[in-house]
């Protein structure tokens, strides 16, 4: 509240003015109030009904995957966010937060710095990856989780703009991102938009469309295990003559002469 002192010492004029400025003061903090309301409820209605497309289309399911990175842990620390507090909040569905053994050495060894981004990082479920006894970079770990198809169903989270450039060009990866002290999550990518333009044109199959198909091979004893194990179609080759068309032709016995 904004206080006034010795308000009986300052003239009539100024006390009006006073008052005016501290009457619009308060009335630009209660419209900015209002405004971050607004924008926050837009904000996660956005962000259900893109995540509405990946649960449709891709089959994500609760609870949702979130992996993350070291630099969007220190981001987070940056922006005062709790990460998985807010991320409920924000997507209004049940979530785990996860990372890889990758992320945690690559934190370590860049130091003092990113150690508080470290401690955020190993209160998460940690993910089993191909790099045990020799880690790799945190970025080429990540990717190799996602793979070609994102088949784990993860979503994203990241400051890396490289990490970022290469989940958006996989169909089916969500991005999450820091912008503002806030959680957005990023539109759905050019491939992601393509691959379900393809999809209502019937271009490809849908992953659904997929698993009923090989259901209904394997029911119809048409399912192929393994390629090695295919019989090999014996080729027609070309065999002798059919000997009933090979019959001699008859002579004609000609009239005797009396």
């Amino acid at each position: 509240m904004y206080r006034i002192k010795n308000l009986r010492k300052v003239p009539d004029i100024m006390q009006g003015f006073l008052l005016c400025v501290v009457w619009q003061l308060l009335v630009d903090a209660d419209a900015k109030k209002r405004y971050r309301e607004k924008m926050k409820i837009k904000r996660q209605k956005q962000a259900r009904h893109n995540l509405s497309l990946y649960r449709n289309i891709f089959k994500f399911h609760e609870p949702y995957l979130i992996l993350i990175d070291g630099t969007f842990c220190q981001a987070s620390l940056k922006h005062n966010i709790f990460i998985k507090e807010q991320l409920s909040k924000y997507l209004q569905c049940k979530l785990q937060c996860c990372t890889t053994r990758c992320v945690l050495a690559e934190l370590d060894l860049l130091g003092s710095e990113m150690y508080g981004a470290k401690i955020v990082a190993q209160r998460f479920q940690l993910r089993s990856c191909a790099h045990k006894d020799k880690p790799v970079p945190a970025s080429q770990c990540l990717q190799s989780l996602i793979g070609e198809k994102n088949d784990g169903r993860y979503l994203m989270a990241t400051q890396d703009p490289t990490l970022t450039k290469v989940a958006r060009s996989i169909p089916g990866v969500p991005v999450l991102y820091i912008f503002q002290s806030n959680i957005v999550l990023d539109k759905p990518s050019r491939k992601t938009i393509d691959y379900v333009k393809d999809l209502s044109k019937g271009k490809i199959l849908s992953q659904n469309d997929v698993g009923k198909l090989s259901a209904l091979k394997k029911d119809a004893n048409l399912a192929e295990t393994n390629p090695s194990q295919r019989e090999r179609r014996k080729r027609k080759r070309a065999k002798g003559p059919n000997p009933l068309s090979c019959k001699k032709k008859k002579t004609k016995q000609q009239p005797t002469s009396k």
